[in-house]
């Protein structure tokens, strides 16, 4: 939240409280009622200012609050309805405390402490509102990211067997686990890879086999958790440009992938993204439909083109007797 959001809604629930506060303290002093909600002399002035021009839908001078200035005091003359302290419903309050839990459970809470805390205050509050039995689980919590984020809590080195969709491989590694965290809605283990020798994220759905070793979690000085305020994938220049041109139907990419350049002509679009090597490119390409063309690199345009006669030639061969059935299947 930027910090003039968060100075606007501290300012609305401090003057919904207001109210109330001055109603129950006729002619109390401006220092005194500064002192007991936190606040300087002068925002208090200008919060009271405000209010002077708040009030019931009309807004005539009948429905605005009102007041009585005697010095350096103030009483409330007319409270437009506003005669009691903020509560939560208790549809709200069961509202929050499930969202708070939820945040709770959430992998990558920097300050789990302080969500924690003040979830307690807000059970306490709310008594038998919130007793109702009401169990919180992320759509991406499985056994296996319980079993990831254990052993980070542990500190255990983990092997794991893992599905590499940029090189459509499947390798098995060593890892000394830093955190679990979920982007984009999806959980990730980010930890130093023995193998890469350097800080790699995993996606724990295609963790395909886990292991927690009898050894300790060793991080070297120099790894460092990545920031991934914007997302996992983050286009630099040293990473291969590719150009496609697409139909209409195809438009949703420039919404789904972060693009570099996207020109129309009215029908067609020229759109240029960036990608993590030309193996997934040529992947993805093979996966668009038919108004997609590879306009450059040209090495791209060469994979998909002997990709695409490959599928071809596959499909028009004759099924031999002893084929594969599973093959068989593929070509009918």
């Amino acid at each position: 939240m930027k910090a003039g959001s968060r100075t606007s809604a501290d300012r609305l629930a401090r003057l919904l409280n207001l109210v109330p506060y001055l109603l129950a303290r006729p002619g109390i002093e401006i220092a005194e009622a500064a002192g007991d909600l936190g606040v300087t002399e002068r925002q208090l002035r200008e919060d009271l200012e405000l209010l002077w021009v708040c009030g019931l839908p009309g807004y005539g001078p009948g429905d605005l609050i009102d007041m009585a200035f005697d010095g350096d005091r103030v009483t409330i003359t007319y409270d437009a309805g506003i005669d009691r302290p903020l509560r939560l419903t208790p549809d709200e309050a069961l509202a929050l405390v499930v969202a708070l839990r939820m945040l709770a459970e959430t992998p990558g809470v920097a300050n789990r402490e302080a969500v924690e805390r003040a979830l307690v205050k807000i059970e306490d509050a709310a008594g038998d509102l919130v007793a109702a039995p009401v169990e919180v689980r992320l759509p991406g919590d499985t056994p296996r990211v319980e079993q990831l984020r254990a052993a980070v809590q542990r500190g255990r080195a983990l092997r794991i067997t893992y599905y590499t969709v940029a090189r459509d491989e499947t390798t098995e590694r060593v890892i000394d686990p830093l955190r679990v965290l979920m982007v984009g809605g999806r959980t990730y283990v980010e930890a130093w890879c023995r193998r890469a020798e350097a800080v790699r994220l995993f996606r724990a759905d295609r963790i395909d086999a886990v292991a927690e070793l009898d050894e300790p979690a060793v991080v070297p000085p120099q790894a460092r958790p990545q920031d991934l305020s914007e997302g996992v994938f983050r286009p630099s220049p040293d990473l291969p440009l590719i150009t496609l041109r697409i139909g209409r139907g195809e438009r949703w990419i420039t919404e789904y992938y972060p693009c570099e350049r996207v020109e129309s002509d009215g029908q067609w679009w020229l759109v240029s993204l960036r990608v993590t090597d030309l193996s997934w490119a040529r992947r993805f390409v093979l996966g668009l439909g038919p108004e997609v063309t590879v306009v450059s690199p040209a090495e791209l345009a060469e994979q998909v083109r002997l990709a695409a006669v490959a599928a071809l030639d596959a499909y028009a061969s004759p099924v031999s007797a002893g084929a594969d059935p599973a093959v068989a299947g593929l070509r009918q």
